[in-house]
C-alpha cells in the first residue's frame, strides 16, 4: 500500500530514549515527521489504528542468505524482491544481502545484480551487501563449499568492490590468514566491517585480529574455535574484548538454549548482533534444496548438508528475538538494541536507521508484549498488515 503520509495512533511508541505510552506517530515522505499526538491532520493521510500497540524499530539482518525460494546468489532482481518482500512478515526491514563461497564468476554476477538492483516501496529494504568469503579457513568451512575458497586478495576485492556499486558493507574473513594485517587494515580504513568467521584462530590471533581493525565475530560458536581452559578461541575472544560486537543465530540449534544463556549473560544486549543467516527454504515446506551448489535437506526447523552440517538456517527474525525476550531477564529494550540499534550502529548507518526518532526512515513495527506483529512499515510504506 502506497501513501504519502501515515498517522499512527492509539499506540506507545519505543523511541531512542524512553516508551512514550498513549501515543502516536506521523510519517511523511517515508521519514518519521513527529512522534506524538497530532491536534489535526491533513487532508490527504492514512490512519492506522495501533489499537494499544507498541511501535519499535524495524529489525535490519546483517546475515541473509535467501527466502521464499531465492538465494542472493541466484544473481537477479526476481531473487532480491522474492526475499526483500517476504521479510517484512518476520519484522525485517532491510538487510545486508549476503554471498557465499563459491567461484568468482559467480559470486560478481551476485554483487552485479546487487549494484544494479532498485529497492522498491513497501519491501524490506538491500541496505549492502555482507561478503561471507571466500577468505576463509578450510578446517572451519562449514556450509562453505572448500574448492573455492581462496586467501585474501586487495585486488580481488577492490574489483568485487566496484562490481557492487561500492555496497560492500561486511567481510566475513578467517583473520589468520592476514596475520600482518595488511588485508584487514586495507578494508577498515575504507569502513568496511572487518568480521572474523570460518576461523580456526585463537585468542591471541584474534586479540592481534582487533588491533589491525577487526571489530565483530560472524554467527557466534559456529564454525570458529570454541572455548577452552587453555585457550579461549575466537568465542573467548568476542566475550572479552569490548570492540568486537558478535552476530547470534538464536534459533536454539545452532547455539543451545544454554549457550544462549551465557552468551547474554557474558556480552549483554550492547555487543549483540541478531541475524538469521537463512537460506531459501525459509518460509517454503521442508525438502530438498541447495546451498552454494551443495543440496541441502530441510526438516521442520533446520537445513543440513548431507553430512549434517548446518547450512544456514531457516530462521525467522521475528522467533530469534522472541526467544532471546524469553530468556530471564530480557527486556524489550535489550532486543531492540541487539535487532535493531546495534546492526545500524555497526554498518555505520545508524543516522537514518535503527531507532524511532524525527527525521530516520520510518522502518517500524507494531508489535503486543509478546512480540507478535500486527504491521510493518518500511519506509514509510505498510509492508505487511496481520489478517
Amino acid at each position: 500500500m502506497q501513501t504519502k503520509s501515515i498517522y499512527i495512533k492509539n499506540v506507545s511508541v519505543f523511541s531512542e530514549n524512553t516508551l512514550l505510552e498513549d501515543s502516536a506517530l506521523f510519517i511523511e515522505d517515508g521519514k518519521i515527521a513527529k512522534i506524538g499526538k497530532l491536534e489535526s491532520l491533513p487532508e490527504e493521510v492514512y490512519i492506522l489504528d495501533g489499537k494499544g500497540k507498541i511501535v519499535i524499530p524495524g529489525f535490519i539482518d546483517g546475515h541473509i542468505h535467501g527466502a521464499n525460494g531465492a538465494d542472493v546468489m541466484d544473481a537477479s532482481d526476481a531473487a532480491l524482491d522474492s526475499i526483500a518482500s517476504v521479510l517484512p512478515r518476520e519484522g525485517t526491514t532491510s538487510f545486508l544481502a549476503t554471498t557465499i563461497t563459491q567461484a568468482p564468476e559467480n559470486i560478481e554476477k551476485a554483487l552485479q545484480a546487487i549494484a544494479s538492483y532498485h529497492n522498491k516501496p513497501g519491501q524490506a529494504e538491500v541496505i549492502g551487501v555482507h561478503l561471507e568469503g571466500p577468505f576463509i579457513e578450510k578446517a572451519k568451512a562449514g556450509a562453505q563449499p572448500h574448492k573455492y575458497i581462496s586467501e585474501p586478495n586487495i585486488d580481488l576485492f577492490e574489483k568485487w568492490q566496484q562490481l557492487s556499486g561500492n555496497k560492500i558493507r561486511t567481510i566475513t574473513m578467517a583473520p589468520e590468514h592476514d596475520p600482518e594485517g595488511t588485508f584487514i587494515k586495507h578494508l577498515y580504513d575504507r569502513g568496511i566491517n572487518v568480521s572474523a568467521g570460518h576461523t580456526d584462530s585463537n585468542f591471541s590471533d584474534m586479540k592481534q585480529a582487533v588491533s589491525h581493525g577487526v571489530r565483530q565475530v560472524t554467527h557466534l560458536c559456529n564454525a570458529m574455535t570454541g572455548l577452552h581452559h587453555r585457550d579461549i578461541g575466537t568465542v573467548g575472544a568476542a566475550f572479552m574484548l569490548q570492540d568486537l560486537r558478535a552476530e547470534l543465530i538464536a534459533d536454539g540449534i545452532h547455539v543451545s538454549e544454554e549457550m544462549l544463556k551465557l552468551i547474554y549473560q557474558t556480552m549483554g544486549s550492547k555487543r549483540l548482533l541478531l541475524i538469521t543467516d537463512s537460506m531459501r527454504a525459509k518460509c517454503l515446506q521442508k525438502g530438498q534444496y541447495e546451498l552454494g551448489g551443495q543440496p541441502v535437506e530441510v526438516t521442520e526447523d533446520r537445513a543440513v548438508l548431507e553430512d549434517g552440517t548446518l547450512a544456514g538456517s531457516i530462521l525467522k527474525m521475528r522467533d530469534g528475538v522472541k526467544r532471546m525476550l524469553d530468556l530471564n531477564g530480557v527486556t524489550l529494550r535489550d532486543v531492540i538494541e541487539m535487532a535493531s540499534v546495534n546492526p545500524a550502529k555497526q554498518l555505520g548507518i545508524y543516522e537514518r536507521k535503527g531507532s524511532i526518532t524525527v527525521g530516520k526512515d520510518a522502518d517500524l513495527l507494531l508489535v503486543d508484549r509478546e512480540l507478535q506483529i500486527a504491521s510493518t512499515i518500511c519506509r514509510g510504506e505498510v509492508a505487511f498488515r496481520e489478517e
